[in-house]
């Protein structure tokens, strides 16, 4: 038998909609496992702010696409023994199943490890899997492959609508749908075939429920079920965008275990190796089944099924990949059961994805079959009700309980109305309609949601009704209350009194949370678990903390969201990491399912827990020990102040010095005296104090109100009249709210600095300039490290200036300061003392570790300044965006934030580094040299120009509208003139798409202000129709100018076969 010794695994790239941090979680644990048996690993993924793109896990690591030209290369470089397909979601199995049909694993003799090949393909391809498990007698939806679209509508005849349309290797429903008749069925037909090789219409069980069952087999035929969880939703909704119970709720015994029995029997026929999630449809009147699907790989139930159980799922698949088998391996967790060893709960686990669709523009909010949610959050209590209240918390939505005020405020009929089509409040709908008197019947009806959760609904809502009507807080009614999850804070606003009366009247009466572990084993065996959640279903801790242990907590960042990602899990589990080196025993308090801070081994104690001031104190009066703030994001942050109030120490820069830099006026007094350029900035109270400033200031200003109103939180506005009809669309808010205008630069190019200082001393820094200019918000711009444009003696006073700030306010520990370049003058933009989102990739490209030398400032040991050596390569991060899950949504950069993960890439120069990362997140070389130019306004054509130029020389027809056509013209370039499409001339962009003729397409915007608004004189515009288009049918698209231009640049000077193959620890050689 062949040795294996060198694995190749294969990462999930960057974090998007559908695939997100989980994947980062299952791989770390997989190279762990594999580095336990002695073997060398090889990890390709393009993720920067991942652990397990960190030093000290895998031998070598390629910040390189997940593709199969790509990894073809490494493969042929490394010569790997296997390949592990199965740690990196849907973006590695694909690339594995192509690898395997293009024959490179056989050329170069690599193993697949675990599952067989072929097993994957029958579950991924529907028809194989039909009929596969057609042969063992187990029910999959009826339904055929559709190969046109006149076939997709003659199998939708024969079925009778409504049906579901899917696609076949796919992740988190994209392209599926729901089609009440053939006009939406052949809108989802043209939408699916545009961008997927299977197109599957299936009958349509939409109102069945749906339940997921996760289970193991090892090659010995050893096999397990780890843990059932029931959708609170029915079909038709993602279970990515479903609350997710574990266990099962509503299930009955007998058919709990016949589904049990069905995926035992499924992952037998299917010989799977390691871990697998098996979907059902389940008929509520009947109880017959369907088999949605299957992933045999580890998917987002997967790391939501292991940290309900604390059965470390991924771990043990990558073991069970190397041959071993379940009885011989222990449970890592509880270190006294086998892995052989089905979990039980006593306890419930609630699952609640978080949605940011505010942040987009004409965005469709309604959910469904495709995935929309960023993130998720786990909660874990004695009931239900306990944790649905607490996961609701977790959103960091402002949300206290699923009874919102506003919702309740709703008529009956809009209510009913949103009931029968769901949005992203569905929760907190249904509860205002049960606040309304709709009964529990009607709601089922319009949901098909299960009675026993709408009746748990129920009994929350009249808990809320008896706080608001009853005459005092007595004992009865505040322990009733805090069982059911409401928070100090909720009640407070219901009896209109302070948080900290309810606190300390709790306190007082003795309702106080216990402390409960997980221990897979519902306490039937004794365990040695850290794993630990808080609630009020009880009256006795598992769990007393060691007063003699010398312990830090650190806060976590809560659940991915646009602006909150991997990153600041990278920043804390690096953190935790540092402190156990100084023999300090780690508390960590996080409640993201997806990470690796929330995993096993991450720290010594794990508090699955809301990061919120309650629960965050109800800890501290537990562990009794100091607070880490500063490297979990804006969460944990905004807890300082908090914190500090109530007595709780803080390491690093205290709370006083976080609010000089963060509150504007203080900081802007600071920039003044040490004579620091600042953008001109006012704030304005009133509608006409808005439109005075806004005059002294001058046009184009950057607009911030004090609140967030649908997600706008930021916006440029150009002239007076744009900001009249801001005003009027604002309302009342106008006046109640503060207004922060500033200057807005435009054309200026940004750049941050992110650095560590210990007493005011910059220790290490590293300054990276974006690509995009002003105007792109910084988490959606490409940044570059080092600077490629910027002037040594620019950066250097870039560098001076920030050391100055840093000085002046005595920072201890991380912090970050974004820059404005305008007209050759540094202006400071932003401070935050604190991780930012780019640590992990300034820290992993001059391979020095900015978190662990900001652990040991806060830990106030001895250092020196850090010298960071003049690079010999360039390091590029490009955003990963998430549109073509996004209906409708404008891809236009603003200065509102829409990415939802990042890549990195390495490369001799700006261009190939660029590519590298560009291709890492899905873009591709254009399929034919062919491009439509739309640049809107003077701006965007004259920038344009000259890489016009180049495309003409590559070879490229280029395609133009009508005033973009004459520019070019002008210009000596020739061009195809192509309609409008308010015009209805012909030929037009549409066109064009449909007769397969564009390679890539560069669509600007008139104006900044553009993509916030679509309503212009002609209609819904042409930009917004054809920038949509583009994404909706997986054709290329840039809509800004600086990186439509790196691109012609790169692809002019690189193709795959010339750019260079080096891992991590080559280029830092």
């Amino acid at each position: 038998m062949k040795r294996i010794q060198k694995i190749l695994i294969l990462g999930s790239g960057a974090l998007k909609i559908g695939e997100a941090g989980e994947f980062d979680y299952s791989g770390t644990q997989a190279i762990k496992a594999l580095k336990e048996e002695g073997k060398n690993v090889i990890l390709v993924n393009p993720n920067i702010a991942t652990i397990q793109t960190s030093e000290g896990l895998a031998d070598e690591i390629y910040f390189l696409p997940v593709t199969a030209e790509f990894v073809s290369r490494v493969i042929e470089k490394e010569r790997p023994d296997g390949i592990l397909l199965s740690f990196g979601g849907q973006t590695a199995l694909n690339c594995g199943i192509e690898l395997f049909k293009l024959g490179i694993l056989n050329k170069f003799h690599v193993d697949i490890l675990g599952t067989p090949i072929e097993a994957v393909i029958d579950t991924e391809d529907r028809e194989l899997f039909t009929r596969r498990l057609s042969s063992i007698g187990l029910k999959t939806a009826k339904g055929n492959i559709a190969h046109s679209l006149e076939e997709g509508l003659t199998i939708a005849r024969k079925l009778g609508y409504p049906v579901m349309l899917r696609t076949g290797y796919a992740l988190g429903g994209t392209g599926s749908g729901v089609a009440n008749d053939s006009n939406i069925l052949s809108t989802l037909l043209v939408n699916a075939f545009a961008t997927s090789q299977q197109v599957i219409i299936e009958e349509c069980l939409y109102g069945w429920k749906e339940i997921e069952y996760e289970v193991v087999r090892d090659s010995a035929d050893n096999c397990i079920t780890v843990c059932n969880m029931e959708n609170f939703d029915p079909v038709g909704i993602h279970t990515g965008e479903s609350i997710v119970i574990a266990p099962s709720q509503t299930l009955t015994d007998e058919e709990y275990f016949r589904l049990r029995q069905i995926a035992i029997d499924c992952i037998r026929e299917l010989k799977i190796v390691g871990e697998c999630n098996i979907q059902y449809a389940v008929n509520p009147k009947n109880g017959e089944y369907r088999i949605i699907e299957v992933n045999a790989r580890l998917s987002r139930s997967s790391a939501l099924a292991s940290k309900a159980t604390g059965y470390p799922l991924a771990y043990i698949a990558a073991k069970l990949a190397l041959g071993r088998t379940l009885p011989e391996l222990k449970n890592s967790v509880t270190k006294t059961t086998s892995a052989f060893f089905e979990p039980s709960l006593d306890y419930v686990v609630v699952k609640i994805p978080r949605w940011d669709l505010d942040k987009y523009t004409n965005v469709d909010l309604h959910i469904g079959s495709e995935m929309k949610s960023v993130g998720e959050v786990m909660s874990i209590a004695r009931t239900f009700k306990e944790a649905l209240q607490k996961a609701v918390r977790m959103l960091n939505q402002e949300y206290q309980g699923i009874v919102d005020e506003r919702e309740m405020g709703k008529s009956s009929g809009e209510l009913r109305r949103r009931l029968k089509e769901p949005d992203v409040k569905r929760l907190f709908v249904i509860a205002a309609a049960l606040a309304r008197g709709i009964t529990v019947d009607e709601i089922y009806s319009l949901t098909g949601i299960d009675p026993w959760f709408l009746y748990s609904l129920a009994r929350i809502v009249k808990t809320y009704n008896k706080l608001r009507t009853c005459r005092s807080l007595t004992y009865e009614v505040l322990s009733d209350a805090k069982r059911q999850g409401f928070s100090d804070r909720q009640i407070a606003h219901v009896k209109k009194i302070r948080e900290i009366d309810v606190r300390q009247k709790r306190m007082k009466e003795g309702i106080i949370p216990v402390v409960k572990h997980i221990d897979t084993m519902a306490g039937e065996f004794p365990a040695q678990t850290n794993y630990l959640f808080m609630t009020y279903g009880g009256y006795v801790s598992d769990y007393v903390p060691d007063s003699k242990e010398d312990k830090v907590i650190v806060l976590g960042g809560g659940p991915y969201s646009i602006g909150t990602s991997v990153e600041f899990d990278w920043c804390a589990v690096n953190t935790s990491i540092t402190l156990k080196k100084y023999g300090k025993r780690t508390v960590m308090i996080n409640c993201n399912p997806e990470t690796v801070s929330t995993d096993y081994d991450a720290s010594d104690y794990l508090y699955f827990e809301e990061l919120t001031l309650e629960r965050v104190l109800d800890i501290y009066d537990i562990e009794r020990s100091p607070f880490i703030v500063s490297v979990g994001g804006q969460i944990p942050n905004n807890l300082a102040p908090l914190l500090d109030a109530q007595g709780i120490p803080l390491l690093g820069s205290d709370a006083k010095t976080i609010t000089k830099a963060e509150d504007r006026r203080t900081f802007s007094k600071l920039l003044d005296t040490l004579h620091i350029a600042q953008p001109q900035w006012s704030e304005a109270h009133s509608v006409s104090q808005s439109i005075q400033e806004a005059k002294i200031i001058g046009y184009p200003i950057l607009i911030r109100p004090s609140f967030v109103l649908s997600g706008k939180a930021m916006l440029v506005i150009e002239t007076a009249v744009q900001l009249t009809q801001y005003l009027e669309d604002l309302g009342e808010n106008a006046g109640q709210y503060s207004l922060v205008m500033s200057k807005f630069l435009q054309g200026a190019t940004e750049c941050d600095l992110d650095g560590v200082a210990k007493a005011g001393k910059m220790l290490v820094s590293a300054l990276s300039e974006h690509v995009e200019k002003g105007g792109v918000h910084s988490g959606d711009a490409t940044l570059v490290l080092p600077p490629y444009s910027l002037t040594s003696e620019l950066q250097t006073t870039i560098t001076e200036q920030a050391a100055r700030i840093v000085k002046t306010l005595g920072v201890n520990g991380p912090f970050n300061i974004q820059f404005l370049i305008f007209e050759g003058k540094p202006y400071v933009i932003e401070c935050n003392l604190r991780a930012s989102r780019s640590f992990p990739f300034v820290s992993k490209t001059v391979n020095y570790n900015f978190i662990a030398l900001a652990t040991e400032v806060v830990l106030k040991k001895s250092v020196s300044a850090v010298d960071v050596p003049k690079l010999n390569h360039v390091a590029v991060k490009v955003p990963q965006f998430s549109f073509r899950r996004l209906r409708g949504a404008d891809p236009v950069l603003r200065v509102e934030m829409s990415s939802t993960g990042e890549v990195a890439a390495f490369g001799k120069d700006i261009y190939e580094a660029y590519l590298k990362a560009l291709f890492a997140t899905g873009t591709h070389y254009p399929d034919r040299r062919s491009v439509f130019l739309s640049l809107g306004g003077t701006g965007g054509k004259e920038s344009f120009l000259t890489t016009a130029r180049l495309l003409e020389k590559m070879g490229y027809i280029l395609f133009a509208t009508s005033g973009t056509h004459d520019f070019l013209q002008n210009g000596g370039l020739d061009s195809i003139r192509v309609g409008k499409l308010y015009e209805g001339v012909h030929p037009n962009y549409v066109d064009l798409l449909k007769d397969k003729k564009i390679g890539f397409s560069v669509v600007l915007p008139e104006r900044f202000t553009d993509a916030q608004t679509s309503v212009v004189e002609k209609g819904l515009s042409d930009g917004y129709q054809m920038r949509r288009m583009s994404i909706d049918l997986g054709i290329p698209i840039f809509t800004n100018a600086e990186s439509a231009r790196l691109f012609v640049e790169s692809m002019h000077r690189y193709s795959v076969a010339t750019m260079e193959i080096l891992s991590w620890r080559e280029y830092n050689q």
